[in-house]
């Protein structure tokens, strides 16, 4: 199971650029709504506000069993116990009927044993990819909206996830600003998901992490619609936003029947993506599938790759209680069985880095099976199976609806695999550094306001 590198820094970091984006942002507002022939109210545009709030406040606590012979391990001595609170309010305010306006504010504090190892570990071996959670990292971002204070007693940072403006003109939609968009039909795989996705093993998917970008939608009669999206990164030693890393693509949906197709064509970072998609029903079964081919800059050592997920859901009753289950098969063409070299392999490597890829392996079955116990209460048990190992994890969790603010969360993740498997454990080539993930439980509380 690969992971990313941890990012911490021990000051808050100002972001040069949020001010005025804001400001820049409201400015464009009426001009943009002119311009898109938008239909503007001739009233004052400030007595059509309509504001929207809601937020949460979150509380986790987890205990993890990290082996005694791996790394983590050795500096702290199981088990590991870590507390983390999160809050997040947003606000989305409406201009009547031709726009609106997202703000996501989030602040999040974490220590304990996990995260003194963490620290630890990044000091020791700086660069090495990280076994448990990190703040969000701006420097490459656009705007640098994070702020963090990182400490070996804690971790806290607050950032913006969310701002951006929608315009809604006749011919679709134009959003600018930091949002979060999600491409594919993958339910726990979705490599046609280029932007932020979620890792497979994610529990909580409330929110992808925001990213900077500009999106463009049009509508195209009734069958689909064409969209668009430009992904402004800044280099990271320079901090000028460049081509090279940079995202620009487009994808068109449309339907024929029953049945609904995606293509995709992106280019991303130094690559290129091409994307076919489609979805259906096969009788009360719904099924989805992607395939992507990505064509792999000069410097490397293949020509490209396939990445290719397939997936089936179906709810049922049984013994009078809801049932839904879901089965899904993902192909992985970059991935390989010599997982202590692949860290050696830089089109592995930087994939991990940003957060495109989670496994290094190559072929998964993975699947999940929900029972609704009471309608406040249901029970599930995700599993995640790399087909060569074989080695994999296993996640029962449960959520309980207290009341109609509060709610409770508790499980945990099993790994299994014998030695030199992806989720069983193996060594870094020429390290001696044992990657092995760890066993662990958590309870979460949260209430939403």
């Amino acid at each position: 199971m690969a992971s990313r590198p941890i990012h911490t820094s021990t000051q808050y970091r100002v972001p040069s650029t949020s001010a005025l984006v804001v400001v820049a942002l409201a400015l464009l507002v009426l001009p943009l709504c002119q311009i898109l022939s938008s239909p503007c109210e001739a009233s004052p545009w400030y007595k059509e506000l309509s504001p929207e709030w809601g937020g949460h406040i979150r509380g986790r606590g987890t205990v993890s069993w990290p082996d005694e012979e791996t790394i983590q391990g050795a500096l702290e001595p199981a088990p590991h116990y870590d507390g983390t609170a999160d809050f997040r309010i947003k606000n989305k305010v409406f201009f009547g009927q031709w726009g609106y306006f997202d703000t996501h504010y989030e602040a999040v504090l974490w220590g304990g044993d996990g995260w003194r190892t963490a620290r630890s570990l990044e000091e020791l071996y700086p660069g090495l990819v990280k076994l448990f959670g990190a703040a969000p990292d701006d420097s490459t971002s656009f705007m640098d909206l994070t702020w963090t204070d990182a400490n070996d007693d804690y971790l806290f940072y607050h950032r913006i996830d969310r701002l951006a403006l929608t315009l809604q003109p006749e011919w679709g939609a134009l959003r600018i600003g930091r949002q979060a968009l999600t491409w594919g039909n993958g339910l726990i795989f979705n490599p046609m998901d280029l932007f932020n996705p979620f890792e497979p093993t994610d529990i909580l998917r409330d929110y992808k992490v925001g990213a900077d970008m500009v999106t463009v939608d049009f509508s195209v009669h009734e069958t689909g619609g064409l969209q668009f999206v430009y992904v402004p990164r800044r280099n990271p030693i320079s901090h000028d936003v460049t081509w090279d890393q940079s995202s620009l693509g487009g994808k068109w949906h449309f339907s024929f029947g029953t049945t609904e197709f995606d293509v995709m064509a992106s280019k991303n970072y130094e690559d290129y993506v091409a994307g076919l998609g489609s979805n259906g029903y096969l009788g009360d079964t719904a099924w989805r599938m992607d395939a992507t081919w990505t064509f792999l800059d000069e410097q490397s050592s293949d020509n490209g790759f396939l990445s290719l997920v397939a997936n089936i859901d179906y709810s049922w009753v049984w013994l009078e209680k809801n049932m839904h289950g879901l089965l899904e098969f993902y192909f992985n063409g970059l991935g390989t069985d010599d997982y202590g070299e692949a860290y050696n392999n830089p089109d592995i490597l930087i994939r991990l880095i940003r957060g495109e890829m989670f496994t290094i392996g190559r072929t998964y079955l993975a699947g999940e099976v929900q029972m609704e116990l009471h309608p406040l209460f249901s029970v599930y048990l995700s599993v995640i199976n790399n087909m060569a190992d074989p080695s994999g994890v296993l996640q029962p969790r449960a959520t309980w609806d207290m009341t109609g603010d509060l709610q409770m969360t508790f499980g945990g993740s099993i790994y299994y695999g014998a030695a030199d498997t992806e989720y069983g454990g193996f060594e870094l080539a020429d390290t001696g550094v044992l990657i092995k993930p760890a066993n662990s439980a958590f309870l979460w509380l949260t209430y939403f306001f």
